[in-house]
């Protein structure tokens, strides 16, 4: 999913081997993910989706004007905190359990998309796969 503040922006869903780059978007109040070879395009991550970057993740401090901060990461997993309220809820969480919003990722940070999640299926789904798998 893409935050909301991305909605008038041309998007699309990522895909494993996806290389990506972290950006700011015209016309957008926010920064995301958009595909390393198509810059206007914004990459939607599912949550779930880990991703690898390919130095230490920097996002802002508290104050813009400052240095950036480092993650300890180079790897994340994309996640959402909040469906409720209205507001920026596109995250990532990195192996120590921190949380840092993408929208205070630093700009021009490279990542490639290392795994989606399973997606959710129904029992039906599921016995149809098995049924169809043994029939030749």
């Amino acid at each position: 999913m893409c935050d909301y503040s991305l909605e008038s922006i041309m998007s699309r869903p990522a895909q494993v081997g996806d290389k990506l780059v972290t950006t700011s978007f015209s016309n957008a109040i926010t920064r995301g993910f958009a595909a390393l070879d198509d810059p206007t395009v914004a990459v939607c991550l599912r949550a779930g989706t880990e991703i690898a970057f390919e130095r230490e993740i920097e996002y802002d401090g508290v104050l813009p004007f400052l240095r950036n901060r480092k993650a300890g990461a180079k790897l994340a997993r994309f996640r959402q905190i909040s469906n409720e309220i209205p507001s920026h809820r596109d995250a990532l969480e990195f192996p120590n359990g921190k949380v840092v919003l993408l929208t205070k990722l630093a700009r021009g940070q490279h990542a490639k998309v290392l795994q989606l999640p399973a997606a959710a299926r129904t029992v039906e789904e599921l016995e149809g796969q098995a049924i169809t798998t043994l029939v030749p």
